[in-house]
């Protein structure tokens, strides 16, 4: 096993714990509706979104690699549409709640293996902590994809004279 010199993963770890209680404030108020709609057919709508979170593969990555002697990692496959569509946007939340508590309860107790690495098929040798680092990446990128989502079609449309200086890119 390859053990590469890790970045600091405590900042990582603080950000992935506090994504479900920001996820949960941020749409506590959003509509059906609203959690529905999509900009446009090939892009995603908040509920796909959360459906996408809620696939724990960086979860799953991280505790491989931990658990086991440089794992192969598995290659990312989208949810499809039908497993998206069988639970609503809160119960995707729900899920990714649960499961991101969890994940990071287990990260608290492996800070030592933020070196261990796993291969990845694209990639090649990736460490926990660049996962770690890479998941709170992604998590804000989500962040701001979910801010737009429910920006466009819930506030921006009743802020006429306002709409002049905000310019949603759901």
């Amino acid at each position: 096993m390859q053990v590469l010199s890790p970045a600091p993963i405590q900042v990582s770890i603080s950000l992935l714990e506090k994504m479900p209680g920001s996820l949960e404030q941020l749409l506590h108020d959003a509509s059906p509706v609203v959690l529905q709609w999509k900009p446009a057919p090939e892009r995603w709508s908040i509920q796909e979104v959360l459906a996408h979170l809620a696939k724990q593969l960086y979860s799953e990555r991280v505790r491989r690699i931990v658990m086991e002697e440089d794992p192969a990692l598995a290659k990312y496959v989208a949810p499809s549409e039908s497993v998206v569509h069988q639970k609503t946007a809160r119960q995707h939340l729900e899920h990714f709640i649960a499961w991101r508590r969890a994940h990071v309860v287990f990260l608290h107790t492996v800070p030592a293996a933020a070196g261990r690495t796993g291969r990845h098929y694209e990639m090649g040798s990736i460490s926990v902590s660049q996962l770690l680092h890479e998941l709170a990446n992604h998590d804000l990128g989500h962040v701001r994809q979910l801010a737009e989502l429910y920006r466009a079609p819930a506030f921006y449309p009743h802020a006429e004279p306002f709409q002049k200086f905000s310019h949603p890119k759901p």
